[in-house]
Formats: structure tokens, sequence, C-alpha cells
């Protein structure tokens, strides 16, 4: 029935080839859509975290605002939390807010002071000039960084010089040198972080050099975040400071539950899209496959009558289906993976940075999301063809085999 080359000018080819692209089509549709999500979620998660980390460790007191309440340096419980094996790193920061005024420009930002040991990975990934800068333990550097966004708004570049004002008893100002400038495409965050010298907040915060705003933990794989924080929160959260305060263990999720709720809202899509296609590709099959039955209705009456049992013909027919069906993911996946490797690699869509957040397509290629698509489409495709197939029951073989 496969091989048959005269069956190839039939009416039922035209009907299985439109089948077949049916499915192909669908899940070339789904590879790329699941790609696409998980790419999104995957690259803005990436980039909030880059900002803010996947588990901040600050004092208990501290409210929403950017004046945060001061926690040790150098914590031994926190010591210890570098040691858990997934986590990355562990960094202290200091925040101050503060308003930067260049002749006619004013803009609202906050100054992130960092030590020695902060990770610019993040920050050099997305680096478009100059560089990032040296803390040095015992000089207080004026050299910052800032982004693409904030230097365009205040028309400074690299090497120019700027003051920030900060509104405090009595009033402070500093004249800071850019360094560096970068850009993530996260307008929100681009505006608000200027990276300093941990220093520079300490004695801004009047604070000595043993008080920092509190600490960022990094995480290999943000899968582990629940187990890890749980771990982390035994560890800290529960202990005193000297002045009697207590510390506080907030994950990303929590600090930005906006952002994380919107990115889940983009599985419901997915969801829809996978349903919608899995459909479409299953009808196709039905209408293939009855097709197949109709135009076959004497062979089917012929093995009837030589004994040939209900199942038994069924079995000729999905085995049929399932080839068919087999042919048609190959093509499908050879299509999907083409336009996500194309646009993995080439960027030929690209997206409105101030809407999307990035500058192109995203694009996530994991192969278990494809083997599970696969095993997904045959197994819903296999359910649709148990219906039609029991058709062949009906099939009275006297009648079916003058049947033309």
């Amino acid at each position: 029935m496969i091989g048959n080359k005269k069956g190839k000018r039939s009416f039922s080819r035209s009907i299985i080839a439109i089948a077949i692209f049916g499915i192909a089509l669908g899940l070339a549709v789904m590879i790329v859509a699941v790609a696409i999500v998980t790419g999104f979620k995957k690259e803005i998660s990436n980039k909030v975290i880059g900002f803010g980390a996947h588990i901040q460790i600050l004092n208990l007191d501290s409210n929403l605002s950017f004046e945060t309440m001061p926690v040790p340096a150098g914590l031994e419980s926190v010591e210890e939390i570098r040691n858990i094996e997934e986590v990355k790193n562990v960094q202290a920061f200091a925040i101050k807010a503060g308003i930067i005024k260049t002749g006619e420009e004013i803009h609202g930002a906050v100054l992130k002071g960092i030590d020695d040991q902060y990770d610019w990975e993040f920050i050099e990934k997305h680096l478009t000039e100059g560089e990032t800068f040296r803390v040095n333990d015992s000089v207080r550097s004026n050299r910052v960084v800032l982004s693409a966004n904030t230097a365009s708004l205040l028309k400074l570049g690299v090497g120019d010089k700027f003051t920030m004002y900060f509104i405090q008893d009595p009033p402070r100002a500093r004249t800071f040198t850019i360094q560096g400038i970068y850009n993530t495409s996260l307008e929100e965050f681009d505006r608000l972080y200027i990276y300093a010298d941990i220093k520079q907040v300490q004695r801004l915060n009047n604070w000595h050099e043993g008080q920092v705003s509190g600490y960022e933990v990094f995480l290999e794989d943000m899968e582990s975040l629940p187990e890890i924080t749980n771990e982390v929160r035994s560890r800290v959260a529960f202990d005193f400071l000297d002045d009697g305060s207590r510390l506080k263990v907030e994950t990303i999720q929590e600090k930005y539950t906006q952002i994380f709720d919107w990115l889940n809202l983009q599985d419901m899509n997915v969801i829809i899209l996978i349903l919608l296609m899995l459909i479409v590709a299953g009808f196709n099959m039905i209408s293939g496959l009855l097709i197949l039955i109709l135009e076959r209705t004497n062979m089917i009456g012929i093995l009837k009558a030589l004994g040939t049992t209900n199942a038994s013909v069924q079995k000729i027919f999905l085995y049929q289906s399932g080839y068919l069906t087999l042919t048609g993911l190959l093509w499908g996946n050879l299509i999907g993976l083409v336009i996500c490797l194309a646009q993995k690699y080439l960027n030929l869509v690209s997206l409105d940075p101030s809407s999307y957040y990035l500058d192109t397509v995203p694009i996530n290629l994991n192969i278990l999301h494809i083997l599970l698509l696969n095993l997904g489409t045959m197994a819903i495709t296999f359910i649709f063809l148990l219906l039609p197939s029991m058709i062949i029951a009906r099939i009275s073989p006297d009648k079916s085999i003058r049947f033309n």
C-alpha cells in the first residue's frame, strides 16, 4: 500500500499528502513556538537576575525604598552559603538613590556599589562601549558603568564626567567619570542602575567599611531556586545581628513578582497553540485514513472473505497511518529546526526593545522539548486514528467486494 507506484496517481494520494503536510506544519509551528517562548522567558529571566541575583539577603527592617538598613559585611553564616554546591557566587552590594544633573538634563538613578568580589560577567556581556572598572580595597574610585539609555538621555559618553546629587541631611554631591556603557534592552532596569565603587555608597550613607546593604546570591541553575532558598533561610533568617535586627531572604521571583507572573502567562499561549496544532494534525490524519479505507474497501472485503479478522485489517491501516505520521514528523522536525537555527544564528526577525525587552526573537532549543512534542503528536494522532479505523468492522465482505 505504501510503495505502490500506481497508487501514487490515486485520489487518496493527494489527501494523504495534505495530511502529511498538516502534521509537518503543525509540528514545525509547535517547535518554533516552544523555542521562542522558552527562549523569551530564559532571556528576560537572565537579565532580571543579572540585575538582582537569584537571592538577596537584606536587613529585615529594610523597606521597599532605596534607603536600606545596613548589615555587617563578612557574616559567618553568609560565608557558609558560598560552600553550597549549587551556589555560583555571593557578593556584597550597597545602594543609594540620587539625581543626576547635566546642563538642562536631569535624571533619577540608583547608585549600586559593588566590591572586588563582584562578577562582571552579566554587564560585560551587554557592554557596548568602554570597559568595567576594578575595585581597589584601599583607594575609592570615582569610575562608574551606566546604561546606554541613561547616557543617551544625559548626552554623555565614555570618559565624560557628571555630578550626582543625593538628598539627605546635609545634601551631598559626587562627581563620577564614565568608564563603560552597557545596554540590556531592559529599559526599566537600564534607566535605574549605575555601578560604582561600594566605598562611595558607604561614605554617602555614613557607614563604615564593614557595613553593606546586603548580599546577592547567584545560583548555577534557576531550577534549584526553591531548594537553595530554603537552605539559605535556614542559615541566616533566624540569626540576630549585634544591633538586634535580623536578616531576611528574598528571591528574585518575590522581588519582581509582576515580571515573572507575566512570563508565566506566556505558557498559556503555547499550550493553546499546541492543542490547536494537535487537533488540526489529528483531523488531517482522520480524513486521510477515511479516504484510504474507502478507496481500499474491495481489499478489505477480500481479506475478510479469506478469514482475516477485523483487528488484523485494522492494524494494516493503523500501520499505514503510523508510517505517514512518522513521515510528517520527520519533515516537521526538519522545517522547525531549520527555522529555529536560522533565527538563532542569523537573527532574521528583530523586535522593538522598548516593548519586548529584546532586540531580536530569542530561540532556546531543548532536545527534551522536541522529543516530548514528537511523542505527544504521535500519541494524540494515534488516538485520533482509532475511531475511524473501527469503521472497518462495519464493512460487510459480500457488499464491499462489489463496491466500486
